[in-house]
């Protein structure tokens, strides 16, 4: 009777329980992407090391630093202990070299907007956080459809979105292309990427090419991916730069923005502030 008492508890156990106790409670983030969405989905106190780049939430800040994802101490991560390392899908092929000290990884891959609401649940699922998954993913959606509702009736203006440049030149272009989340984002926010044609998501173009598609607005976060201390002077600078390409539209119609947030270039639960800012340039008549 006591055997079969105690198989009956471990039962209940493994059916009731296991979600409790299989949740990660030592959780390192390589990427500020899947940073802010732990956060979002309640888990900052789980939260044991971070990325370089992860700034927000501000708590976030004073976690343990990991390096980043293309570079990541491994010694740094594997004395925190970790139950659980997320890191996003990336070409180093860091899931084996975590796996090889014994770590358990989880790999998401963001870059679109289905997949950013895939990462939602798999790590909702991972961390027992299914409910606060479901809930974030339904708000981002509605929140996401009321800017393309808001977009669908005005005029789409063509645009070009520079993430990367050699620092005070107009060399070294490197845009949003079709692949990349940010050319849905465009999109949605009522905008035609006048690259969405290049398969890439971020492809190296010329400046002959920028001439040819001629933009009627420019957003430039070229030597600015580093968001910290980036100055509104640095900002009138990079806008400045674009000042010779005088027969560009986005150029004589003042159109050239120059930006430094992390909100264009990190794939998370603040994907909707993105949208917000990008329909704002797009079409400022409509704010």
């Amino acid at each position: 009777m006591r055997r079969i008492h105690v198989l009956w508890l471990a039962a209940v156990a493994l059916v009731c329980g296991h979600v409790y106790a299989q949740a990660p409670k030592r959780i390192v983030s390589t990427a500020p992407s899947i940073t802010e969405l732990l956060y979002a989905l309640g888990l900052g106190d789980r939260v044991v090391g971070v990325d370089r780049f992860s700034r927000y939430p501000a708590e976030a800040q004073r976690k343990q630093k990991i390096g980043d994802y293309a570079n990541p101490n491994l010694e740094v991560i594997a004395a925190l202990r970790p139950d659980l390392v997320i890191i996003p899908t990336n070409p180093v092929r860091l899931a084996e070299r975590l796996r090889t000290l014994r770590l358990k990884v989880l790999e998401i891959d963001q870059e679109s907007i289905a997949k950013l609401y895939d990462s939602f649940r798999i790590i909702g699922q991972e961390t027992g956080a299914t409910a606060q998954a479901a809930k974030l993913t339904s708000t981002v959606r509605e929140q996401l459809e009321a800017i393309r509702a808001r977009a669908a009736p005005l005029k789409r203006t063509r645009m070009m979105f520079v993430v990367g440049r050699t620092p005070n030149r107009l060399d070294g272009l490197i845009v949003v292309g079709q692949a990349s989340y940010l050319n849905e984002i465009i999109a949605l926010a009522g905008g035609e990427n006048v690259f969405r044609d290049a398969v890439a998501a971020y492809p190296a173009v010329s400046l002959e090419e920028v001439l040819a598609r001629n933009p009627d607005v420019i957003v430039d976060m070229g030597d600015m991916a580093d968001t910290a201390g980036v100055t509104e002077e640095h900002k009138r600078e990079v806008a400045s730069l674009w000042e010779r390409l005088s027969s560009v539209a986005a150029v004589k119609q003042h159109r050239v923005q120059a930006v430094a947030s992390d909100i264009y270039v990190v794939p998370g639960p603040r994907v909707v502030d993105a949208a917000k800012a990008f329909f704002e340039m797009l079409h400022p008549e409509a704010r």
